[in-house]
């Protein structure tokens, strides 16, 4: 029994580190002296982790300056040690006397009493060159809510299909508004009632998930992160009717302990919508 344990622990472990961490944390980086700015409010979104992997952006900002920079990074469970490298910068509006830094931060994670810290330094160089930046030190906090817009996390072979790819203009139809006490969602879509060819698109908050995909009494599986207080739109967009029209699917939802069943209908006029909104504390 204890070996048959084991991977269920261990299962159950990832699963608690992910849902500890994946979130938004909002603080304060600064910088030491000689910098461009010696304090920046700052936001880290981590969208998605899988194994102690994960990935997200992090937003600096003050006033109207501001950058927008994606990264990758891993967790140590053992040492609660969080080591993140800066990739790219999407977006920056800094003065021309200034150029963003991409970062690596070493931070810690820990408790004070109900709250939850990530801790450390940071240092980096400069975009475009390989000068270095004046290091410094972050502090960070869970965040209820985001200043930002949070993205949705999506592969590189979806974001570069979405690029390319010309979706009719279709009205939209709210076939069911949820709230949900977790922020991890399992989604489910079967073929309703007779097999039929029904193939589909999925988005959530217009991004792409699911391409193209036929619909069978074998469930295509999507796993979705969700962050507290943002609302989510999953829209079923049809790219055929099947042999018998509208196209229909079993959407069957697992959220938490909870567990939804919804039977959904789209056509050339129009795309089955469900609005998701998880209402953390």
């Amino acid at each position: 029994m204890r070996f048959l344990l084991l991977p269920v622990l261990l299962g159950l472990t990832m699963v608690s580190h992910a849902q500890m961490l994946m979130g938004v944390w909002g603080g304060i980086r600064t910088q030491n002296a000689g910098g461009c700015f010696p304090e920046y409010s700052t936001e880290l979104h981590i969208i998605y982790m899988q194994n102690n992997s994960f990935i997200g952006n992090v937003y600096s900002f003050d006033n109207n300056r501001y950058t927008k920079i994606n990264f990758t990074g891993k967790y140590n469970p053992l040492t609660k040690r969080m080591v993140i490298i800066e990739n790219a910068v999407l977006q920056y509006n800094v003065p021309d006397s200034c150029v963003p830094c991409i970062k690596t931060y070493d931070l810690t994670f820990s408790k004070n009493g109900q709250s939850d810290i990530l801790m450390g330094e940071w240092r980096g160089h400069e975009m475009g060159n390989n000068n270095n930046c004046q290091p410094g030190k972050i502090s960070l906090s869970r965040l209820v809510k985001s200043s930002f817009p949070v993205d949705v996390y999506q592969n590189d072979t979806l974001a570069k299909l979405q690029k390319v790819i010309k979706l009719q203009n279709r009205q939209k139809e709210i076939v069911q508004a949820i709230a949900v006490d977790t922020s991890f969602i399992k989604i489910e879509l079967y073929d309703n009632a007779e097999i039929d060819d029904d193939t589909v698109s999925v988005f959530l908050n217009n991004t792409l998930l699911l391409y193209k995909k036929r619909l069978t009494g074998k469930p295509l599986v999507l796993n979705i992160n969700v962050f507290p207080n943002t609302e989510y739109e999953l829209m079923m967009y049809a790219d055929n009717l099947g042999r018998i029209p509208p196209n229909t699917s079993l959407m069957v939802i697992t959220a938490g302990r909870k567990r939804y069943q919804l039977h959904l209908s789209s056509s050339e006029q129009k795309s089955a919508v469900v609005r998701f909104k998880y209402e953390g504390k």
